[in-house]
């Protein structure tokens, strides 16, 4: 995991996009913040970049390829696994059997979307802070 890599961010509703890139322009992170509507943007992305980017935030229910199915391809693939990014799972509200799924395909976290700014911010900030902090394989001092 590169703490320093861009935090991508796979999200097909508009507003959604505006709040989360609201929320990491207040927080000033120094990382990249990438946006893309739906899976297979964001696979494309993945799979063609020699860049290791610090944390996936993904949404679930989107156009194309949705998350589960975007978290699925990216474990089967060993160079994106290897690069060990966090992946969590950002949605509207949340199904049992959808956090069930989730949680067998290995994913970091399951979040629903918090309905004020200042509840997105501050949720983000603990989760950031929190990879910010942990260990990973490749980049272990």
């Amino acid at each position: 995991m590169n703490k320093n890599g861009a935090i991508i961010i796979v999200e097909d509703d508009k507003d959604d996009q505006e709040l989360f890139g609201a929320v990491f322009k207040g927080l000033a992170y120094k990382n990249e913040i990438i946006f893309f509507n739906d899976g297979q943007e964001a696979l494309t992305y993945l799979t063609s970049t020699p860049s290791e980017p610090f944390i996936v935030f993904s949404d679930i229910n989107m156009p194309k390829l949705n998350g589960k199915e975007l978290r699925k391809q990216i474990l089967e693939n060993e160079d994106i696994r290897l690069k060990t990014i966090p992946y969590l799972f950002f949605t509207t509200c949340a199904e049992q059997q959808d956090v069930i799924d989730a949680y067998s395909k290995s994913i970091q976290g399951f979040f629903v979307k918090p309905a004020s700014f200042q509840d997105l911010k501050s949720l983000v900030t603990i989760i950031v802070e929190y990879w910010k902090k942990c260990e990973s394989p490749n980049y272990i001092e």
